[in-house]
């Protein structure tokens, strides 16, 4: 509602999302949501995460201003990640939001595209106050960075170990997109323990054939002759535990090693490992690590 004074108008609305950001920071203390659910994405943090590979100057274009989340060099805490401001803003803010009430144009503002996700270089009080008008899309200067790893709107502060583990696999694993996406893991130390258990198995495929296998053709194999088979065989058989298809695998070529000190696969070493599970022998009972992976196969 407007009062038909541009000056005051920008007061009432700079409240407003005061009050909102306010509001929304209660709801999600109330919901037992992390403190950093509602912080802006730090831009070198994900870049650092994400593993940047070139960059693009895109020139101006409109961008939605629901895929801006992050910020480059901003001070974290004068915007949150829906970009309502802090007490701190209100002097610019108010201008802005006061100019735009008159019909003034604005310069477009400057951002960093990574995947669908977008970073402000410059212009976050623009941003702020195009949002809290309801506005759609924003003119920006836009360089896009490619990174290794992609990134949805989804993305939060709290998935970027998450990422990190999970490029550096992907380097010590080089996988096509069609199979990389069918690794999956929830626990970004698990990616490491992974990429351990492919490299050893490599090592020993690589002495078999007396030749040193590059890590592209690697990777290939290891999924095609080790991983799809055995998670085929999980399948069927019912085990492996909760989880994704590529931590049921985890946990049975772990378990296979610790209690059997083998790297094979046989009728023979799954009825064992079956039997395993079933009912654990008192040296898996004493092992930490092997009692935890029986544990969530059972779960």
């Amino acid at each position: 509602m407007s009062t038909g004074l541009p000056r005051e108008d920008a007061k009432i609305a700079f409240d407003r999302e005061r009050r909102r950001r306010v509001l929304a920071r209660l709801a999600a203390r109330m919901r037992f949501e992390p403190d950093d659910v509602s912080h802006m994405l730090p831009f070198d943090e994900v870049v650092a995460a994400l593993g940047a590979t070139s960059r693009t100057d895109l020139g101006e274009q409109v961008i939605d201003l629901d895929s801006i989340v992050g910020t480059v060099d901003r001070r974290r805490g004068e915007f949150d990640r829906d970009f309502r401001p802090s007490p701190g803003t209100r002097g610019r803010w108010e201008r802005i939001a006061e100019a735009r009430k008159r019909g003034e144009a604005m310069p477009p503002i400057d951002v960093f595209r990574i995947g669908d996700l977008h970073f402000v270089r410059d212009g976050h009080h623009r941003v702020s106050v195009a949002r809290a008008l309801k506005e759609k899309d924003i003119n920006a200067r836009v360089i896009d960075v490619r990174t290794k790893l992609g990134a949805g709107r989804e993305l939060q502060m709290a998935d970027l170990p998450l990422k990190r583990h999970e490029r550096v696999f992907h380097e010590r694993v080089p996988l096509p997109p069609a199979l990389r996406a069918r690794i999956e893991l929830s626990d970004e130390w698990r990616y490491a323990q992974l990429a351990t258990l492919v490299e050893g198995w490599g090592y020993r495929v690589s002495l078999e054939r007396e030749r040193v296998i590059p890590r592209r053709e690697l990777g290939v194999l290891w999924y095609t002759e080790e991983y799809e088979p055995i998670v085929n065989m999980l399948r069927e058989a019912g085990l492996g535990g909760g989880g994704t298809e590529t931590e049921r695998y985890l946990r049975i070529a772990m378990l296979r090693f610790l209690l059997l000190q083998t790297h094979d696969w046989s009728d023979e070493i799954a009825e064992k490992l079956a039997g395993e599970v079933a009912s654990p022998s008192s040296a898996s009972e004493k092992d930490t690590m092997t009692h935890q992976i029986i544990k969530e196969l059972r779960d």
